[in-house]
């Protein structure tokens, strides 16, 4: 089991946001988690990465527990996200933001490597190296934020609702990114309010409601589920 998390309990002042969230992530899988704005999935990544802490319970990263570490060397350990939003830097260029990604690494070779890896799996970013990341369209945006984090070399990577904002044939090529960077080895757990397409790459899925897994199972189970259907995926598959 790569990634454990058990019995967490993360609190906004008196707002209990999470409540008692288990779920684990073996290694090679995609897992999703879906639920509705406001169900606890943005906030269940933060937790994961050290920017908000749980009162109770656990998160075990390849058998070690991570719970009380800092952010940055949670990063070292592999766990990298993709915020919502995107999160680029706009006001330097595609190659600097890419660079950012890799500023844990020292070996100049390799990130040379790694940066011509990206280049070559998103052709748009190599057009674009020179500009400035804000004058980016929102799908080179979201491209530019999963190519940032690859640069970290993640084994785990989290991604928060990488189709927001993105029309129709954007969505489909994130996602076939998202397929292809597991296919070469990274684990992800992806949430997204795009509940069907999430599904239909996951391996397995929980669901969230009000701060709590309400639901679990194989991602194609859920896809199937006649209520998680009516739920998020409009009534139908």
């Amino acid at each position: 089991m790569m990634l454990d998390v058990n019995d967490l309990n993360v609190y906004y002042g008196a707002i209990h946001a999470l409540k008692g969230v288990s779920f684990h992530v073996e290694k090679g899988e995609i897992v999703t988690l879906i639920g509705a704005n406001g169900a606890g999935k943005s906030t269940t990544l933060g937790t994961l990465s050290g920017i908000l802490r749980s009162r109770t319970g656990s998160v075990k990263f390849n058998g070690e527990d991570i719970s009380r570490i800092e952010a940055q060397e949670i990063v070292r350990k592999g766990i990298i996200q993709v915020p919502e939003g995107r999160r680029i830097f706009a006001t330097l260029t595609v190659l600097e933001n890419l660079e950012m990604g890799a500023y844990i690494h020292s070996d100049r070779a390799r990130i040379q490597q790694d940066l011509e890896e990206v280049l070559t799996r998103f052709p748009r970013l190599r057009e674009r190296r020179k500009q400035l990341g804000g004058t980016l369209s929102g799908g080179e945006q979201q491209m530019l934020a999963i190519g940032r984090a690859i640069m970290s070399r993640p084994s785990l990577l989290l991604l928060d609702e990488p189709s927001m904002g993105l029309s129709p044939i954007l969505v489909e090529q994130i996602f076939e990114i998202i397929r292809d960077i597991n296919n070469n080895g990274v684990s992800i757990l992806l949430v997204e309010q795009n509940a069907q397409m999430a599904l239909s790459i996951a391996d397995r899925g929980y669901v969230l409601e009000t701060g709590g897994v309400v639901q679990e199972g194989p991602a194609q189970d859920l896809l199937h589920d006649p209520a998680v259907m009516e739920a998020y995926l409009g009534g139908h598959s």
